[in-house]
């Protein structure tokens, strides 16, 4: 970052004339050199002990000037000293002199001391308060935070969301990122909270926060997974970091009906195959009727359920599926065993099968005998009855045969009938009259 007249003139640096360290301190081996030092030292810590800041910058300055190498202090105190007297100055000139010697006294703490780790990211956060506002002075402090991470692997918690508002601001100003930079950082910034709130820590503010500059942004919506993030994902199908972004975004959204987000949560189920994700996945195939797929996505989904509500819903969704297949007896088979598994459902089961029942009469008709051939809505009739549904029973009650035609056949009301077919039943011949 390019700092501006700074009060601090560094590049004025004397580099010879100093004795041997003692106890970390480096005074000049010219005895008025040594005098002043000494004494421009003790007057500047007086002034700083007295919250004197701008009188403290004249005896530090001369410090820093001519004895740089003099005790690693002098920068600790001088980013004190110099961050009070910008404070305590009403000149807004002079207030950032003040202040980019605040940032050029780390960068010289940096070329001398070999400990940029420790005090990057306190570097990074004052930059961040005096030039947040300043669209052309942005790059210093991003600079400074991403540093702080590439040594430290982390970043403060408190300090995530000064890091992600430079960067919206960067954006905002200039463009600087593409909409999948930004996520990429807001993820990794997400991960570091995380993992600090594993560890115990309270992120709910800086998360709060990360989340409020994402949607100032404006960045995200379904078109944008679709139509930038989507294409990327197909173009390579093997990048499992974008398909995460891709899946946490589309639910964030609900942007569940676009490609990208099918393709992303089957890449996820590849690598980690739940209930959950088959669940998704099969309703989707089902809505795009790829009933194969769908079929074996809640085949698979029943050996990943984990409890018998997760196993009562596969089968019946299994049994909707088959049903769409015409396999019709798998059906049935499916739909029976949601229910053994949880009878609340048990409505729902002979509803749907009283439902094929009746569908059914074209595909079992024998037309030989029209007594068995409507024995089917016998069947249907009882299955409604079980369900609880009355307007189901009346609707099959009215195509039960006429007592007519059941003495035209020569058979008795009350007497068994098989329907045959696949619906396989034996039922009490009962008429509509």
């Amino acid at each position: 970052m390019k700092i501006k007249s700074t009060i601090l003139g560094l590049a004025a640096l004397l580099s010879a004339g100093m004795v041997q360290a003692q106890d970390g301190w480096n005074f000049p081996s010219d005895p008025a050199q040594e005098k002043k030092a000494r004494e421009l030292n003790a007057a500047y810590t007086d002034y700083l002990s007295s919250e004197q800041f701008v009188e403290a910058t004249h005896a530090l300055n001369w410090l820093l000037v001519n004895v740089p190498e003099l005790n690693e202090s002098i920068y600790q105190n001088g980013v004190k000293v110099y961050d009070g007297a910008s404070k305590a100055t009403t000149d807004e000139a002079q207030k950032r002199v003040y202040q980019d010697s605040v940032i050029a006294i780390y960068e010289k703490r940096g070329e001398i001391y070999d400990n940029e780790k420790n005090w990057i990211e306190n570097k990074a956060y004052y930059g961040y308060q005096y030039y947040k506002d300043d669209k052309d002075m942005l790059e210093g402090p991003i600079a400074d935070f991403e540093k702080a991470i590439e040594l430290n692997g982390t970043l403060n918690p408190t300090l995530t969301a000064a890091y992600f508002n430079l960067i919206y601001r960067n954006y905002a100003y200039h463009q600087a990122y593409t909409g999948e930079e930004i996520l990429a950082i807001h993820d990794k910034l997400q991960a570091m909270l995380d993992k600090a709130a594993a560890e115990g820590k309270d992120v709910s503010s800086p998360k709060s926060s990360l989340e409020q500059l994402l949607v100032a942004m404006e960045l995200i919506d379904c078109d944008f997974i679709e139509n930038t993030m989507g294409p990327k994902l197909a173009a390579d199908p093997t990048n499992e970091a974008l398909a995460d972004q891709i899946f946490k975004y589309s639910v964030q959204y609900k942007c569940y009906s676009s490609k990208s987000f099918l393709q992303a949560l089957e890449i996820k189920h590849a690598k980690e195959p739940s209930f959950s994700t088959s669940q998704v996945i099969a309703m989707r195939y089902v809505q795009d009727n790829k009933l194969t797929e769908a079929e074996n996505l809640w085949k698979q989904a029943l050996t990943l359920a984990e409890n018998d509500a997760q196993k009562a819903e596969g089968h019946m969704e299994l049994a909707t599926v088959y049903a769409k297949q015409g396999k019709k007896a798998a059906a049935r088979n499916e739909a029976k065993a949601a229910a053994n598994i949880d009878n609340s459902k048990t409505a729902e089961v002979y509803s749907m099968i009283a439902g094929m029942y009746m569908n059914s009469f074209n595909d079992c008709k024998g037309g030989v005998s029209k007594i068995k051939d409507r024995a089917i809505y016998i069947a249907a009739y009882n299955a409604y009855q079980k369900a609880g549904d009355s307007s189901g029973m009346a609707n099959a009650r009215a195509q039960f045969p006429s007592k007519e035609e059941v003495f035209t056949e020569g058979m008795q009301v009350g007497e068994s009938l098989s329907t045959g077919c696949w619906v396989g039943e034996t039922v009490t011949l009962a008429t509509r009259d």
